[in-house]
This record gives C-alpha cells, structure tokens and sequence, in this order.
C-alpha cells in the first residue's frame, strides 16, 4: 500500500534487484545443494519443509520438481511473486517476516540457505528470533539445514571489511542491478558466525547440531569447518 513502511532494509533491496537476482554466480548451484541436502536431511517425496527466506524461490522449485511439498516464506513480495510464478506443483509461497514465523510443529524440515532471513537480521537479538521460530516449526525429530556467514573468513580475508568485532556484523556498500541493468549503490549488512556461536545459539532453542561443515555456493559437502570458506552450513535436529 501507498506509504506503507517495509518490515526489513532488505526489502528494497529485492525491489530493484528482481529476477535479476538469480543472474549472480551464487545462485547457479542449486541443483548440486539440493542433491547434498536431500541426504543430509534425509528428505523423501511427501515430506514437508519450510524455506525460510526463500527468495525467488530456487531451492524450494527443485525440492518439489522431486515430490517434496515446500511452503517459502519471505519478506519481500517482489520475491514472493516471482517464486509463485511458474512454481512446480507441491511448492507455495507467502510473505512472511521470519521474526514473526507462525508455524508449531508442522514440518520434517527447514532450509534457510544463502543468509535468506537468518544472516540478514543483525539488529540485537533477531538472529535468535529467528531461530527459535523455526525450532518451533519443526516437528520432534524434524531436521535444519542453515547456512551462514563466517566471522573467520570476513577477518581473514576481507582486510577492508567493515566488519564490527563486538556485534559480529559486516557492513558491506555495493553495487547490484536490476533486470535492465540500472544499479542501485546499496548498504548490506550480514551477520557473521563461528561454529561455537552457532552451536551454542542452537542450543538455545531445542535445537541438537548434527554437523556444521564449509560450504560455497553451488558446492554444499561435509568439509569440516576452517577458517578459509565463506560459509557454514549447519544440519541440526530439534529435540
């Protein structure tokens, strides 16, 4: 609506960078993080899972094309629209703000992938938020699937970074395109973790970890953690 204010910075971000959002190089592996997360989530066709912070609808797309059921969720409507058109049977989507997930116990699993939601709500306390809402999502025994920035590669090897020592938040100004080619100088803040913060906070909201491993994009595997890959993906399962 005319006036209406956004939930999240994020918004008017995914406002201009529309379907052009899955021309970046990160988003061209979805086939192989599937294929990984399908076994470690121990995912069978008729299972349902959530994607939290679905963006255009990528992951949640292939799942259904192998007969798993998947709800998105997102806060921006520009992505939700996007991911609903041409969706596969088995895939829905709505706008929803993952500091606000209204689900009890009602999936086998939950992605929340490429720092959708989880990675982007840096502001004191919403990271946890955001977890313990998809713990709750979860039925007993259901499995997670997180990915997440690492606080080791940003001091390692981003000597330029903003990064904040004390919050564990990278600012980052940047460039990004619409599907016309018209930038937009944009401010991105991530949230950055090591796998002991990562356990712990699980731990917090009923969450077992299972394995955290290094990860890129488009290369998802059971790597141990180090300190030279730009993400962890963490599998856990709620108690």
């Amino acid at each position: 609506m005319p006036g209406e204010q956004p939930d999240h910075w994020f918004e008017a971000i995914a406002d201009h960078l529309g379907a052009a959002y899955l021309r970046y190089s990160f988003t061209k592996g979805t086939r192989q993080e599937i294929d990984h997360l399908v076994l470690a989530l121990g995912l069978e066709p008729g299972m349902r899972v959530l994607d939290v912070g679905c963006g255009p609808g990528r992951h949640a797309h292939e799942l259904a094309r192998r007969g798993v059921v998947v709800h998105g969720v997102d806060v921006s409507q520009t992505f939700i629209d996007l991911a609903t058109a041409g969706a596969p049977a088995g895939a829905t989507f709505r706008r929803l703000d993952a500091r606000a997930l209204p689900f009890d116990a009602e999936f086998d699993a939950v992605i929340c992938l490429c720092q959708g939601a989880f990675g982007l709500m840096t502001a004191d306390g919403h990271d946890a938020t955001v977890l313990g809402g998809i713990a709750r999502a979860l039925r007993p025994g259901g499995r997670l699937a997180l990915s997440a920035f690492s606080a080791y590669f940003v001091v390692k090897h981003w000597p330029d970074a903003e990064f904040d020592a004390e919050t564990g938040v990278n600012h980052e100004l940047t460039e990004v395109r619409d599907p016309d080619g018209r930038v937009a100088e944009v401010d991105l803040w991530t949230g950055c973790y090591t796998p002991r913060e990562l356990r712990l906070l699980c731990g917090t909201v009923g969450l077992d970890v299972d394995a955290i491993s290094s990860v890129e994009p488009g290369a998802y595997g059971d790597a141990p953690p180090t300190v030279d890959s730009a993400e962890f993906l963490v599998v856990a399962t709620r108690r």
